[in-house]
């Protein structure tokens, strides 16, 4: 059983009560989200519940042998180290354990009522099977693949992007599965399809989970429990994300007045994910339904197949047409608009027009030329062919680095450069502690330097920063990384009230399916796709759309199969020289039908024995008996399956 506890657990730095007396248990298969304010002690939390972090106070309780994997914030590898060694690496105590298992067995074979060995043995076995390591090769080549390494693996993990060592990192904690997995920010520098497939692997694999996420969407999906750390205690919510947000928001109408700003920020949260679900949902049914039925008849007709693909690509393509003379204010308009960077084709023959209060997100896989857009807007990167116009426009950029901060000035300094304590926000002069109270500072932060702000920290006054002053358009690359989700709130809240034009490129789907009313999808090669759907429906399209193809190639590779195997037969039938069909015999023919069923029985047979051999309870004398049965069940086995598959192959031929 994997259950971990926590008991009366308390945590402080310097004067900062980070946890008080916090108690928490993780009960097998449980999947459990750690939200919270950046700072609240979420991370502190997780570091507890690993054994890396010691607590002032209180136990932590370890039941049985548990295998603990812990995914930081910025992964570590060693100098120097390829992805592939670093791959290698993970799998080192699988690689042991198998190869004791094979000195064990040699041994046992000279010795088999040697109970340690035996004991040994069993606990290796379950050890390897739990890992599913018998064919680690394989594996790790599925893993490779499956995270998009192949092309990375001779390449030095430090020298990778956050995002790539982020995917070294999961791939080498998801080879080992371990009792208990541990994510901080699992999802952060990851594109959309990463996180779509990292969500399918934790809910196939059953994992145990602890994780710290801002990804509203992921939270929903995965977690079957969310903990809310506040103030040095922590509140326990069952289910996910929406789940959440419903009790939270029943326990503040019970609360003081003094919650009154949360409660509103809640409650509009929770009325938009309900709406937003449900007009989906809506619009859907129709779809789906057909979805549903199309796929019935599928294998029956490959062309319904072309048909739907047809029908959701058009949807896909749709776009939504101005009627009559569009009079608003146009930004930027491009035509035929090409980059290449290093060979590589980012931006493809782009024809666009951004008017006046567009809000559009850029979004596709990493890598593919999506910030490039963004600087090609701003004018910092010259395009390679076609044409950008550009209005009389003033533009607010947030970049992913922030370097429109200065790490050595303090709050004060950055907002009020020329002295004081006021500022100007777009034409109304306000007290900067008021301003930054907006964006959760607290007083005491006025005096702080920039420098020593968490990454979360600096982005957030990077942004109270940016909506100081007064634009036309604002142009966004990842503006919700590092933040926590009350600071997304506000900030979703500035940008819905915002009256100009935005751009952005995100990967968080809940914040573009709240944001943005267009997309710019980059499908790679310098493809760009524009969409008035939501970033839900578009993925859900391009899911179907994949699913679909994949279908359509299985059915040719079928018939293609057929057509071969008629022209083989009737070459055969018109060849003089084609041998004849050997038939099978009677009895030839009767052990083929019960064959299948004597090896299932025998297989059954044979787990039972295993079980019982290493359950302990035999004696010396019963245990030599069993071992000899087992044995013999497992090499009759493997006689009546040669058997099988040699009555088959003639049968066939």
């Amino acid at each position: 059983m994997a259950n971990l506890s926590l008991q009366n657990i308390s945590k402080q730095y310097d004067y900062k009560v980070i946890l008080k007396e916090v108690s928490f248990h993780v009960r097998e298969g449980e999947r459990i989200a750690i939200v919270g304010r950046n700072g609240a002690g979420k991370s502190t939390l997780l570091k507890i519940l690993s054994g890396e972090l010691e607590a002032d106070e209180g136990v932590r309780i370890v039941e049985g042998d548990l295998e603990i994997a812990h995914l930081i914030q910025k992964p570590h590898f060693k100098e120097g180290q390829t992805t592939k060694e670093a791959i290698i690496e993970a799998l080192e105590s699988l690689n042991t354990a198998k190869e004791r298992y094979f000195e064990i067995t040699k041994l046992l074979q000279n010795n088999p009522e040697d109970k340690n060995l035996l004991r040994e043995y069993a606990q290796i076995s379950n050890f390897i099977d739990h890992h599913n390591a018998w064919d680690l090769e394989a594996k790790s080549k599925q893993v490779l693949e499956t995270f998009e390494l192949e092309s990375l693996q001779d390449r030095f993990v430090n020298l990778l992007s956050g995002g790539e060592q982020k995917r070294v990192a999961l791939a080498c904690l998801l080879l080992t599965k371990p009792d208990i997995l541990l994510l901080d920010e699992p999802t952060n520098h990851l594109d959309v399809q990463m996180v779509e497939f990292l969500e399918s692997m934790l809910l196939r694999s059953n994992f145990t989970l602890v994780f710290i996420s801002h990804d509203r969407y992921f939270i929903d999906r995965i977690a079957t429990r969310v903990v809310e750390v506040e103030e040095g205690k922590i509140r326990q919510f069952s289910g996910g994300y929406s789940d959440y947000l419903r009790q939270k928001e029943a326990l503040l109408a019970s609360l003081a007045q003094s919650h009154e700003v949360l409660l509103k920020h809640l409650k509009a949260e929770e009325e938009w994910l309900a709406r937003g679900v449900r007009a989906r949902v809506k619009r859907n049914e129709g779809r789906k339904e057909r979805l549903m039925e199309m796929r019935k008849l599928a294998k029956q007709n490959p062309s319904i197949i072309r048909k739907m693909s047809l029908e959701l690509e058009r949807e896909r393509k749709h776009f939504n047409q101005e009627e009559g003379i569009n009079r608003k204010k146009m930004l930027f308009e491009t035509k035929n608009l090409c980059v290449e960077r290093n060979g590589q084709v980012l931006i493809g023959n782009l024809d666009t027009r951004i008017l006046q209060r567009d809000k559009i997100a850029i979004v596709g896989r990493n890598g593919a030329g999506k910030s490039t857009l963004l600087k090609v807007f701003l004018g910092q990167i010259a395009q390679t062919s076609g044409s950008i116009e550009r209005g009389d426009v003033k533009i607010g950029y947030f970049d992913q680095h922030r370097e429109m901060l200065d790490d050595s000035k303090d709050l004060l300094e950055t907002f009020c450069p020329f002295g004081g304590d006021h500022i100007e926000v777009r034409g109304k002069s306000m007290h900067i502690f008021g301003y930054l109270k907006n964006f959760l500072f607290p007083k005491e932060f006025l005096d702080k330097k920039i420098g020593n702000l968490s990454g979360g920290e600096k982005n957030r006054v990077a942004l109270a920063l940016l909506f100081t002053k007064a634009y036309d358009c604002l142009i966004l690359d990842e503006p919700t990384n590092d933040l926590d989700i009350p600071t997304i709130n506000i900030l979703e809240e500035y940008l819905q009230s915002f009256e100009g034009t935005i751009l952005f490129v995100s990967h968080d789907r809940y914040f573009v399916d709240k944001i943005a009313q267009k997309l710019f999808v980059f499908k790679g090669n310098g493809e760009i796709v524009e969409s008035h759907k939501s970033f839900s429906e578009y993925l859900e399209i391009e899911n179907e759309l994949a699913e679909y193809r994949a279908m359509s190639a299985e059915l040719e590779s079928q018939k293609a199969v057929c057509d071969s195997q008629e022209t083989k037969d009737l070459d055969e039938k018109e060849s003089p020289k084609a041998p004849k069909k050997v038939k099978l015999s009677y009895h030839q023919k009767r052990l083929l039908e019960i064959l299948p069923q004597e090896i299932e029985v025998l297989e059954s047979e044979i787990k039972a024995l295993e079980k019982l051999l290493f359950s302990g309870s035999l004696s010396t004398q019963e245990l030599q008996e069993k071992s000899a049965e087992f044995e013999a069940k497992k090499a009759l086995c493997e006689e009546k399956i040669t058997q099988y598959l040699e009555l088959e192959e003639q049968n066939i031929k």
